[in-house]
């Protein structure tokens, strides 16, 4: 065909998500995959939760509420803040593509540290936007000084900043002491958007993580949350921005009408007070990584510290051959090397006898 096409997109490597738990058996013909790849719940959603879905398919002949007015009251008292700074995507990536979309125009950029969610980049890069990346810190941490510094440099000053805390794939974080300082900074300006991820935040045990930024004071601090980590809603694809009611109502002016179904919005009012399940979902995290650290620690595995559901580690080899030996076993990890991580797997905390059979195949495997 003749159409003209970007360099942008022809250019462009889309996202690759962890491999289907179907495509692997059909492509290994083994029916008892264990799979540990993409950062899901290892269990269904509760009862509450599936009993509000049953009940909202009763009316899936109808639109959805294109407002999400019932979840907006219930996601601003779960978050503690305005019901005016909420808006909801198709999931967290919808969001992130609406903010590029809505606040850069081709020949911008965006700013994001180094190692960090490749949807940014990806989101970018179809809109003719730049990206730049700031160095991290030793141990894979984000570096807020770094930031500060291309910031400063107005060549490269961008439109929107995106701070994933905790990191994917990393799993660190920023702790309050150093976000504090970055947003006394930073937090007034008006000429770009600091945009924080926060899709692992309920993992985190940390004492001084930042929690309570969706309260923030700041104007140009937007928020990111998702329903599909602790929630257990991946399949339904939901998230939320937070954010000052200008923005808001600029990304309501693009979002598609009805971008959140029904039945998403009734599971994700139900999630957010079922508090039982969040708390076990938790447990179950906490525990898997605790085991992770413990057996990866007597392997002489060098993993990192991780504040989210999963743990990076380093296998010192081409991870893409450790992982295709561990497909051959049944078990899917997650290779990172498309965000210049060759030899790393990231591993998510699955059920206790999916952690386990993870860990042993790693030991045949390496």
């Amino acid at each position: 065909m003749n159409i003209e096409i970007t360099e942008e997109i022809k250019s462009l490597i889309p996202y690759k998500p962890g491999k289907p738990l179907s495509e692997a058996q059909r492509e290994y013909g083994i029916k008892d995959f264990v799979k540990l790849a993409s950062n899901e719940c290892p269990i269904p959603p509760s009862q509450s939760i599936l009993k509000s879905i049953q009940a909202a398919a009763l009316e899936i002949h109808r639109y959805p509420d294109p407002s999400c007015y019932d979840l907006r009251k219930v996601a601003a008292q779960y978050y503690e803040a305005r019901e005016d700074k909420f808006v909801f995507g198709n999931g967290s990536n919808e969001l992130i593509d609406l903010l590029i979309r809505a606040f850069c125009k081709p020949g911008d950029a965006i700013l994001t540290p180094k190692y960090s969610f490749v949807a940014y980049r990806i989101c970018a890069q179809a809109f003719g936007v730049r990206t730049i990346e700031s160095d991290l810190k030793p141990g894979f941490k984000v570096d807020l000084d770094a930031i500060s510094k291309l910031i400063e440099t107005s060549w490269t000053c961008p439109k929107l900043i995106f701070i994933p805390n905790p990191n994917n794939p990393t799993g660190t974080y920023i702790n309050k002491t150093e976000l504090d300082g970055f947003l006394k900074k930073w937090g007034h300006r008006e000429d770009f958007l600091i945009v924080f991820d926060e899709a692992y935040t309920e993992f985190v045990r940390a004492k001084d993580y930042p929690h309570g930024l969706a309260s923030s004071p700041y104007k140009n601090v937007v928020v990111l949350k998702t329903m599909s980590k602790v929630f257990a809603l991946a399949g339904l694809r939901i998230g939320a921005m937070i954010a000052d009611p200008f923005i808001v109502d600029i990304i309501n002016r693009i979002r598609n009408p009805f971008n959140v179904n029904s039945l998403a919005q009734a599971a994700a009012i139900a999630a957010f007070q079922d508090s039982a399940f969040l708390d076990e979902i938790k447990k179950l995290t906490w525990n898997g990584l605790d085991y992770f650290s413990a057996e990866f620690t007597k392997m002489g595995l060098e993993y990192i510290p991780s504040e989210a559901n999963f743990v990076l580690i380093d296998t010192a080899q081409d991870a893409a051959v450790v992982n295709e030996k561990l497909l051959k076993k049944g078990v899917i990890l997650r290779p990172v090397s498309n965000y210049g991580l060759p030899k790393h797997l990231r591993v998510s905390v699955g059920l206790e006898s999916e952690n386990k059979k993870a860990v042993q195949m790693l030991k045949e495997v390496l």
